[in-house]
């Protein structure tokens, strides 16, 4: 991959994938397993990791708090999450509203969670910690007993799950043994057993501690990062993160000077080392320096100095590097830069290297061998609740002037469409989504004008019990009507004829199948049909189908009939029936959206103008039949 970047993250999903089906060979027939991706998945990217591993059979995801959670169901993320740390009481309603599965220890956080459950007339699963040797979240063998019979009698709290943690399954089996009896004996105990029960991490699993349990935690060998150097026999692991520079400098330097802060390295005979732009403000460890090797091309090489803020410096001698050449800092093929081996020469975590990675890098995704997405340099998604509304609005409109590279008609999008939709933050924006209107012109018996039948259909988010037909005699009279949220429809008559009850009929209205019942008035030169039905309150927030049919009349001196969309719109389909004996009937498009070009069809007598289903179009679009 060329590309300009200082310092940049790849992210092999294939690899990811590999090391899950390799872990996957140690689960016996009954199990299944949640992937871990509290901290971004390890520095991995959180969404990328999840899709993978739903795809590859994971049953839960495992986060560290509520709004791990939160994001990725920003990010659509459907399947169930479990919060594996304690939740604070301030995290209850975004655990409800997203729908966050607790881990629960704690007897004041169940009952200030069933208190918020009853009051929004909700149920929710729950997994119950036990403390079985690490000592930490928990509840401990003492404490188990009366907890959960009291857990037992709330009502809206439901027991879906019981875990605990090992303290050293790679390294310990003993003390695991002793966790694993204490583990049984406790939920031995619980009638009936619930769904899930899971002890077992992945180091567990490849250690044969994972018979306790239906379910695995997969953390940090899916990613390819050993913990114990006797796991290299068991399994066959790749790292799935890759941290990589290229070389900016190549310097000449003579037997006994030194180079860094503070003079901790001196070359001991005449060298060449080379510059590397990224440092411990990229998440490069501090403590790596004079310990570490980098890898270029097929030589590793290594760093030589302390490591400084934006600096790596790594003495190379008379191998053939050159300014530019790519630099892997950590994961790769060479076993020196793997996480585990970087963190053992200052006895560091291998964890907390993969979490600070890369903290000024894009990260490139590959999949397939190919690359798939990247995410930005910040390492942060983008969540609008974390601006203020003027700090909103500048990444819109810069986001709008980015996209269409032209700062002229960047602007005018903005500030002409999009600004106003956003000028009030307290109002709802709801869109219209297939959009059906048809009119037909009839001949009838009147010299003067046309009979007309129309019919408009779409799908629409319902905000209010009632809503507005309304037709008027003027287009300054019809004006008002276009800012009204609470108007549906809008019809203009021509002023030569009165508008009553028998020059504008709404022969039909329904909500879904609801059929409406409309009460008129004449309100400023206009015909106001208000439109309601008992029930539409039950209907309230949810996306409703609405059909309008009316019976009008149209003058024939006109030669033209206009539609416009009146609100942002997905999808439409609009047709003009006229009398078999017309020739020389044309439509007149005027479109601003996705596609200024819609489709157009003619049949005998009928004009049918069409886009696709997920096609935008903007307000004031609309088409012109001349005749």
């Amino acid at each position: 991959m060329k590309n300009n970047d200082r310092t940049w993250v790849e992210i092999h999903l294939d690899t990811y994938r590999a090391n899950i089906e390799a872990l996957k060979c140690f689960l016996s027939p009954d199990q299944s397993f949640m992937q871990i991706v509290k901290a971004d998945a390890y520095g991995h990217g959180a969404l990328e990791i999840a899709e993978q591993a739903l795809a590859l059979g994971a049953r839960f995801l495992g986060v560290a708090n509520s709004e791990e959670g939160r994001l990725l169901r920003l990010q659509g993320i459907t399947a169930p999450i479990l919060v594996l740390s304690p939740s604070l009481e301030t995290e209850i309603a975004s655990l409800i509203d997203y729908d966050l599965t607790p881990t629960i220890s704690s007897w004041g956080f169940a009952i200030a969670m069933e208190d918020h459950l009853h009051h929004k007339g909700k149920q929710m699963p729950y997994h119950l910690k036990l403390d079985t040797g690490m000592h930490r979240s928990g509840l401990s063998r003492q404490e188990f007993y009366k907890f959960i019979e009291q857990i037992s009698k709330l009502t809206e709290l439901k027991l879906e799950g019981v875990l605990s943690h090992y303290a050293a399954s790679e390294n310990d089996p003993d003390f695991s043994r002793e966790q694993e009896e204490c583990f049984f004996e406790l939920i031995s105990s619980i009638k009936p057993q619930p769904s899930f029960i899971h002890l077992a991490n992945s180091s567990a699993l490849i250690n044969g501690l994972a018979s306790c349990g239906n379910l695995v935690r997969l953390g940090i060998l899916s990613y390819g990062i050993y913990t114990h150097p006797q796991q290299r026999s068991l399994i066959d692991l790749q790292p799935v993160m890759q941290f990589k520079s290229r070389v900016s400098l190549i310097k000449d330097i003579e037997k006994g000077e030194t180079c860094g802060y503070n003079r901790l390295w001196m070359a001991e005979h005449d060298t060449r080392y080379a510059l590397i732009p990224a440092g411990y403000a990229d998440g490069y460890d501090y403590l790596l320096g004079n310990r570490a090797e980098v890898s270029i091309g097929e030589h590793c090489f290594p760093v030589i100095g302390k490591i400084s803020m934006d600096m790596i410096t790594a003495e190379i001698g008379d191998k053939p590097v050159s300014v530019g050449d790519e630099v892997c800092l950590m994961g790769g093929a060479a076993l020196q830069t793997h996480a585990e081996n970087l963190v053992a020469g200052y006895n560091g975590s291998s964890y907390e290297l993969l979490c600070q990675l890369g903290r000024r890098a894009r990260r490139y995704y590959y999949l397939n061998g190919q690359l798939c997405s990247s995410s930005p340099l910040s390492r942060r998604d983008f969540v609008p609740a974390d601006f203020s509304d003027s700090k909103l609005n500048s990444i819109i409109e810069a986001a709008v002037l980015q996209r269409l590279d032209s700062s002229e008609i960047g602007s005018i999008v903005y500030r002409e469409m999009l600004s106003s939709l956003f000028f009030d933050k307290d109002s709802d924006i709801h869109y219209r989504k297939g959009f059906r209107h048809s009119i037909k012109l009839i001949e009838g018996d009147s010299p003067l004008h046309y009979e007309v039948e129309t019919e408009l259909s779409y799908r629409k988010v319902l905000d209010s019990e009632y809503f507005i037909v309304a037709c008027a005699q003027s287009e300054t009279a019809l004006q008002a009507y276009l800012k009204r949220k609470d108007v549906e429809y809008r019809w203009l008559m021509d002023d030569n004829f009165e508008i009553n009850p028998d020059s504008f009929i709404v022969s039909s209205i329904k909500v879904n199948e609801l059929r409406l019942s409309t009460d008129s008035r004449h309100e400023n030169g206009c015909l106001e049909l208000r439109c309601s039905h008992p029930e539409l309150n039950t209907l309230l927030g949810k996306e409703v189908d609405f059909v309008i049919n009316t019976r009008t009349i149209y003058p024939r001196k006109s030669h033209q009939m206009s539609i416009f969309i009146t609100e942002l719109t997905k999808g439409i389909s609009l047709s003009f029936s006229y009398p078999e004996d017309w020739t020389g009937v044309e439509c007149i498009p005027i479109f601003s959206g996705q596609n200024r070009y819609p489709k157009i069809t003619r049949s005998r007598n009928i004009i049918e103008l069409s886009t696709s289903p997920e096609e935008w179009i903007f307000t004031l679009s609309g088409v012109v039949f001349a005749y």
